[in-house]
């Protein structure tokens, strides 16, 4: 492989069939680097890899099966020598209150927004930890800090790859890997839109609450603030920061909500202090 190639990145971004993976996907291959381009079906991107050349790898990955995911891995590092970036962007959203939600259809999210994360990096970290290098973006929400009628059950599995990537973080972080949490607001994709999945049951008790809640989120589809290729430019500049993020706010509208719900958080925690303390032995 040529010296210039070598020194460029690798990058491996999961769901890239539309959204931010698209975008991403887009912007590091614009910006010279080297993409293994995924999603469950490859024809939904081999028009996105066209006109690359040797720089990109459309290959099929779902990350809910690991046989798939372990064949898509070792084919990038046999391709590309390595992988230096993994971008865990695969997911979607669920519509429903909590009462409302369906077992099947709850196992199914939790299957790809944390199971499928944990499945991918199993098969990606050893490569990292054996060159001591490596960056792992994992992409939460600002779902992932602050929660909200409807959508109880996409925000559970957001909260626990918060968790799970600040763990992740700690023990990573001597062997030379960073992680950074992408939060987006509310960006211009199809989250809200085709690819979103709800519940079919529809419960009067929760129609001020969660049923509300449900049509303002599918009415927003399209009008969201933020534009999915400046927040695939901003990720990417973390990924030439020397000191990357642990989180990173995607949005006017995260960073909004984000400052206020750690202010209420504040509030409540100085309110509760004396009962707080009381429990500590005297």
């Amino acid at each position: 492989m040529p010296n210039d190639m070598n020194k460029t990145k690798v990058w491996l971004i999961t769901g890239c069939s539309k959204g931010l993976g698209r975008a991403l996907a887009a912007h590091a291959l614009e910006r010279g680097d080297r993409v293994a381009v995924t999603a469950r079906d490859r024809a939904a991107v081999t028009d996105l890899t066209a006109g690359y050349g040797e720089r990109a790898l459309a290959r099929d990955l779902d990350v809910t099966d690991s046989a798939s995911v372990t064949a898509a891995v070792r084919e990038c590092e046999r391709i590309f020598g390595r992988i230096d970036i993994l971008v865990n962007n695969a997911g979607y959203g669920y519509l429903a209150a909590i009462e409302e939600g369906e077992d099947t259809a709850v196992r199914a999210l939790y299957d790809t927004n944390v199971h499928g994360v944990v499945t991918v990096l199993k098969a990606v970290l050893p490569g990292m930890r054996s060159r001591r290098a490596g960056r792992v973006i994992n992409i939460s929400s600002f779902g992932g800090l602050a929660a909200f009628a409807a959508t109880g059950y996409y925000h559970a599995t957001k909260f626990a790859l918060e968790g799970l990537s600040e763990s992740l973080a700690a023990e990573l972080a001597p062997l030379g890997i960073a992680v950074t949490i992408a939060e987006p607001g509310g960006l211009r994709t199809q989250w809200a839109g085709e690819s979103m999945q709800q519940s079919p049951i529809r419960l009067d008790d929760y129609e001020q609450t969660a049923g509300r809640r449900r049509e303002a989120t599918l009415a927003a589809s399209g009008r969201q603030p933020g534009d999915p290729a400046r927040a695939a430019a901003a990720i990417a500049a973390t990924v030439d920061s020397e000191v990357p993020p642990r989180r990173l706010l995607l949005g006017s509208d995260a960073l909004a909500g984000t400052r206020a719900r750690l202010e209420r958080m504040r509030e409540e925690i100085d309110a509760n202090e004396a009962l707080t303390v009381s429990v500590d032995r005297t």
